[in-house]
């Protein structure tokens, strides 16, 4: 536990799902692609191996006492495991250079036995990583796994512009991919349930910035609601984030049937506390580009202190996170005020007149 903190991350996360009282508000950073850092690990060092993983967010956990640790299946994972390649940077995440699927129409030779945890090297590495890290901290501190939601995962494997025009051009065969790749990641999923590991579906590519509400009510919600349920069947725990502006459909993704939903900077923790915060609770949305990673610690301290009074009231609750994953050259020491900020503004219970 945190020197500055009178409960556990487990033990707030506990009182918080049960609405009694904490400590303090819960508060996640995503400390996901950048946690290399709190060791001084390159992001190539620190996804080298499951050992490095794991001691990159023991690391982060010991230093910060963010209440969530986070394991990095990726936006990636299923493109890889299907023979999409990817880069190997020293010092930022890999991208894709090359797709699995050339031709839309020939998505009926995609073989799942490759995304099984027996044949997919990346996945047992980062399934071991969360092994470790509940081993070492899991009595104090919860994780969770970032991994993709079937939009994305679709365009890990077949090039995005494609799969965009695809929505036009070839839905059909377009449907039989995201289908595809639900089926993958409900597999995926169980795995890490079965673990005791947090699902977080992140699934960036649906972004109100690039599909429409029409789009996103055809070719992610139903893919998307159906995952959610295989989740809960599971016994598992579901947090949904999209990256970017999904201000058109914040209520559309609480149909989903997630546990908890976060948002981007993009959107406005207001608006998404009238309009869903009687639903589901919320997390947000601290801008992690010009803030957490371009900002110094007052301009960190003023973006906690403004979500939190914007938030801290959300029917169904609110929780401190920073817009997205931190990746990057993210100064050490935003992070530390980002924690000292929610354990100053966001002290049990809190008091609206430490906002002035």
């Amino acid at each position: 536990m945190h020197k500055y903190d009178q409960m556990t991350p487990n033990e707030r996360l506990a009182a918080f799902m049960t609405g009694k009282p904490m400590d303090r508000i819960l508060a996640m950073p995503v400390v996901c692609s950048m946690s290399g850092l709190a060791l001084g690990m390159t992001h190539k060092e620190k996804r080298s191996s499951a050992l490095n993983e794991a001691r990159a967010q023991i690391a982060c956990y010991e230093r910060f006492g963010n209440d969530l640790t986070i394991v990095e299946y990726g936006l990636h994972g299923v493109g890889a495991a299907l023979g999409s390649e990817m880069s190997d940077p020293e010092d930022s995440v890999p991208a894709i250079m090359k797709y699995a699927l050339d031709d839309l129409n020939n998505v009926d030779q995609l073989d799942m036995s490759k995304l099984e945890l027996k044949n997919d090297k990346a996945f047992q590495l980062h399934l071991e990583a969360a092994g470790i890290i509940m081993d070492k901290i899991g009595n104090e501190v919860p994780t969770g796994v970032l991994i993709s939601g079937p939009f994305t995962a679709a365009a890990s494997i077949y090039k995005t512009e494609n799969l965009l025009r695809a929505t036009r051009k070839n839905p059909e065969k377009l449907h039989q991919l995201i289908k595809f790749c639900n089926d993958a990641l409900k597999i995926i999923c169980r795995e890490f349930i079965k673990a005791g590991v947090l699902i977080l579906l992140c699934d960036p590519i649906a972004s109100g910035t690039i599909l429409n509400k029409k789009q996103y009510q055809e070719f992610v919600l139903p893919y998307t609601i159906e995952l959610m349920k295989d989740i809960h069947d599971a016994k598992g725990m579901v947090c949904y984030h999209i990256c970017g502006d999904t201000t058109a459909i914040v209520e559309d993704m609480v149909k989903s049937g997630c546990d908890m939903m976060s948002i981007d900077n993009r959107v406005d923790l207001t608006y998404t506390k009238e309009v869903v915060g009687d639903k589901v609770p919320i997390l947000g949305n601290v801008d992690p580009v010009e803030v957490l990673i371009l900002g110094n610690t007052n301009d960190v301290d003023l973006a906690v202190k403004n979500c939190i009074q914007k938030a801290y009231d959300s029917p169904c609750g609110y929780i401190l996170a920073s817009g997205c994953d931190l990746s990057g050259a993210v100064p050490l020491e935003n992070i530390d005020q980002f924690m000292a900020s929610a354990r100053k503004y966001g002290k049990w219970p809190i008091d609206p007149k430490n906002f002035k």
